[in-house]
């Protein structure tokens, strides 16, 4: 249940997070305000239909003296808009005088407060249908004795009171909270624009475009300190990044000399018909000082690309012949593979120069890992160049066919020095290929090693 709650706030975002959490708080706090707001309000109107009642009480017991009955009666009945009820009873609850509408009932309390003092309750009253009253009665000494003014009103006037303050609630509550809901929604969308710029300008930020920036809003705020961080941050970046791209690009350089000269002496001991021991270390030598020359060469294109990307010359390449070239290579160079193609004449616009670099990686990668078979096809599918390389070694695992295409890659069966690989052929295969608009991924082959597969446009 955790998991699903953490994934339900993952994708709702900070607007709607900020959002949902303001109308929340709203509602809760509305809904305590509301609750107090009601009970305030019955509160007070059940004091004022209290006070209402006293007044009334007194009023009537300041005539029971008088000797004229009329003003008693008159004083009983109520006004047009006066919902109470009155009676004046004695020790013994003998009714002595009642308003006209409960003429001939019972009294309508039990309360019997001494004179001068008051007391109030609520009750239902079956002369009112059994509905609810406030009743205030009160104590007066008259020339006849003791009597209880009793005055009731019906609190239907507190109930309308209550019902009209609910309502005004249930409809203001849902409108208040979807108005702070949205407004909070679109304040925050407001104020992450900034951060949403940002987030666009990071995600155009690559190796090679280190010296792109994040906007810095004009606000002074917390959003404008992170952007200016981060810029401060790139440019720490950026500066370590060339520093190392131009020591790989000056190593290279300056070892390229060197390694020519040992190259030239390796062959001239070749040809100096040393004993078979010496022989052979001198082979293996050479050997080695190709697989180096390799190396700085890639090392070399590579700190070319990242510095001003891959130069790329725009011509007519046959690629067919490209291949049949690469095939003879491969077969002089490894006689104990079986190198087969299936070619046709495929014709695409590109630079010769790198295409033939794609596709000699491309086979020495295959023929690294294969066993005893190299397969080569080169088919034109509606205007795009398809070219397959096929072998029949391990094959690479579904879950590294993209971590082969980093710099410097090689998985655990590769990784003896025999095997030659530097991690830096298929990284330069697929920067290639794709300067030319092209595609390079990997699959199974039918013979369970590693298929690539090339697409260039035509």
């Amino acid at each position: 249940m955790r998991g699903v709650v953490e994934r339900i706030r993952n994708r709702l975002g900070v607007r709607m997070r900020s959002a949902l959490a303001a109308s929340a708080v709203v509602a809760v706090a509305s809904v305590f305000t509301g609750v107090a707001f009601v009970v305030a309000a019955r509160f007070i109107l059940t004091g004022n239909v209290d006070q209402n009642t006293f007044d009334r009480a007194a009023q009537i017991a300041g005539t029971l003296d008088d000797s004229d009955r009329a003003t008693l009666l008159a004083v009983l009945s109520p006004s047009p808009r006066d919902r109470t009820i009155a009676q004046v009873v004695d020790p013994t609850g003998r009714v002595v005088a009642a308003s006209a509408a409960i003429s001939g009932a019972g009294p309508i309390s039990a309360l019997r407060p001494p004179a001068g003092e008051s007391e109030q309750e609520q009750r239902r009253l079956s002369v009112a249908h059994y509905e609810y009253f406030r009743i205030t009665a009160l104590g007066v000494d008259t020339g006849a004795g003791p009597r209880t003014v009793l005055v009731g009103q019906s609190i239907d006037e507190i109930d309308d009171g209550t019902e009209a303050a609910l309502g005004a609630l249930l409809v203001g509550l849902p409108l208040l909270t979807l108005t702070v809901g949205v407004a909070t929604f679109l304040f925050v969308g407001r104020s992450l624009r900034p951060v949403d710029a940002m987030r666009r300008q990071a995600e155009t930020i690559t190796g090679r475009s280190l010296h792109n920036r994040l906007p810095v809003p004009q606000t002074g705020d917390e959003i404008a300190a992170l952007a200016s961080t981060m810029n401060t941050m790139l440019d720490r970046i950026e500066a370590a990044t060339v520093a190392q791209r131009r020591f790989v690009a000056d190593a290279s350089h300056e070892l390229r000399s060197p390694l020519s000269t040992i190259h030239a002496g390796l062959d001239l001991l070749a040809t100096a018909g040393l004993p078979p021991p010496a022989g052979a270390h001198v082979t293996r030598m050479h050997r080695e000082s190709e697989r180096m020359a390799r190396l700085i060469t890639d090392l070399l294109l590579l700190a070319r690309v990242d510095e001003k990307g891959l130069q790329l010359r725009s011509e007519d390449v046959d690629l067919d012949d490209l291949v049949y070239a690469e095939r003879e290579r491969l077969t002089a160079e490894r006689p104990d593979l079986r190198v087969t193609a299936r070619v046709a004449p495929v014709r695409v616009s590109g630079d010769a120069h790198h295409l033939q670099r794609v596709l000699r990686n491309l086979l020495d990668n295959a023929a690294r890992h294969a066993k005893q078979a190299v397969e080569l096809t080169l088919r034109s599918d509606g205007g795009t160049a398809e070219l397959t390389i096929a072998d029949d070694g391990p094959g690479v695992p579904a879950e590294q066919r993209q971590r082969i295409f980093g710099r410097f890659v090689r998985l655990d069966d590769d990784r003896s020095r025999t095997a030659g690989g530097t991690g830096l052929g298929l990284p330069i295969a697929r920067d290639i290929v794709t300067a030319h608009g092209g595609t390079l991924t990997v699959e199974d082959a039918p013979s369970g090693g590693a298929l690539l597969r090339l697409h260039l446009p035509g």
